[in-house]
């Protein structure tokens, strides 16, 4: 069944999607805010991927986000007319409208992007996304992992700059390309992509990921308030979700940031101490989080979520906030069982980013699961 989306919900939303976005997807405050603007005391319709009623096997439906590396967009700040502008553009191309939009990853800035598209055009958007989490390449989705082009492609600039690329199946040809154009715009662009029909939404995408976002953010607040662990609050939250292992690896102080915008990309590494004398986890990461060792042993790997959140409140740093001196404490999280597929590792698993160890689940990998009790 659908429901509404407020101003209100924006803050819960952007905390939960941003901690779903292990480090990357963009900083959670200028999304927000992007969507307040435009949304003001009115409210956005979101659709239960999985009700036929809500979303018929015959809609149409378009994907919206940005593109970029996240450190760029705090020092350059979009417009805000790029998204939908690039919507448009696609529908031109294509010839035909829209019916619904979507986000394709989890994260903080990416879980916004159709919202404002929503508040602008009046489109509804659905409860789910391409990623479950946030990756750094478009070819990266379960989109394409179960047979939906991401071509064509509508790209847009913050000077009303429109880019049409169409590659076919390729999708790792239209991230290279994306890339390149979105490079030459400053680093930032807008996009809509992987355009598909319900039917297609149901078999390819991570359902409800919009929702369980909200509930996360909303139950790390709310233990807050209550003066009560958000750690055991978001176990708790994501016990019954397909997200449902959480395991507690490390608990420290940042000693080091290295990072650099190159490609397009963030890349870099953190190290972190712990409090008591022991080996330093060392978290590398491409717009995202992608491993987490300790003393050499490999503890998280991408696609299971890497999040680094503060010690004390359980809010979620992205990588481009990451600072010498935060005291955090860093949680693996397990994805669902449509992202650990032979196909899927094979589109965003180790191999895809050129790492060199082979995944195992989380839970299998270590012992120290966070639950309700701590």
């Amino acid at each position: 069944m659908s429901w509404q989306l407020t101003a209100a919900d924006l803050p819960d939303l952007a905390r939960g999607a941003t901690l779903l976005g292990t480090g990357g997807g963009g900083d959670p405050y200028i999304g927000s805010k992007l969507v307040e603007q435009v949304l003001g005391s009115g409210s956005i319709t979101v659709l239960d991927p999985g009700d036929r009623d809500d979303l018929p096997d015959d809609a149409f439906v378009i994907p919206t986000a940005q593109m970029g590396a996240p450190t760029v967009m705090i020092e350059k700040l979009p417009a805000g007319t790029e998204p939908t502008l690039a919507l448009r553009t696609l529908e031109k191309h294509l010839g035909r409208r829209a019916d619904a939009t979507m986000p394709i990853e989890c994260g903080g800035v990416n879980s916004m992007i159709p919202f404002v598209v929503a508040a602008e055009t009046g489109l509804p958007v659905v409860d789910a996304d391409g990623m479950g989490r946030a990756f750094p390449e478009l070819s990266m989705e379960t989109f394409a992992v179960y047979g939906v082009p991401g071509s064509p492609l509508a790209l847009a600039g913050e000077r009303g700059e429109q880019v049409v690329i169409d590659t076919g199946a390729d999708n790792r040809q239209l991230e290279w390309l994306a890339r390149a154009v979105t490079i030459r715009l400053g680093g930032v662009g807008h996009i809509a992509e992987y355009s598909m029909s319900g039917a297609d939404v149901r078999r390819t995408a991570v359902p409800r990921t919009i929702s369980m976002a909200l509930s996360l953010g909303r139950a790390i607040r709310l233990a807050r308030e209550a003066k009560r662990s958000p750690f055991e609050a978001l176990a708790q939250a994501l016990a019954p979700t397909l997200y449902s292992h959480v395991v507690d690896l490390f608990d420290g102080k940042i000693v080091d940031v290295e990072r650099r915008t190159t490609e397009g990309f963030a890349r870099g590494r953190v190290r972190i101490a712990p409090v008591a004398p022991g080996s330093e986890l060392v978290v590398d990461f491409q717009n995202e989080n992608l491993t987490a060792h300790r003393d050499g042993e490999l503890l998280a790997i991408v696609p299971d979520l890497i999040c680094v959140l503060d010690h004390e409140s359980a809010e979620p740093i992205t990588t481009e906030g990451l600072r010498y001196g935060q005291r955090v404490r860093v949680l693996g999280i397990s994805t669902p069982d449509l992202m650990r597929t032979p196909e899927a590792l094979a589109t965003f698993g180790p191999v895809a980013f050129g790492l060199t160890e082979t995944f195992a689940p989380v839970e299998q990998r270590t012992a120290g699961s966070l639950t309700a009790a701590g």
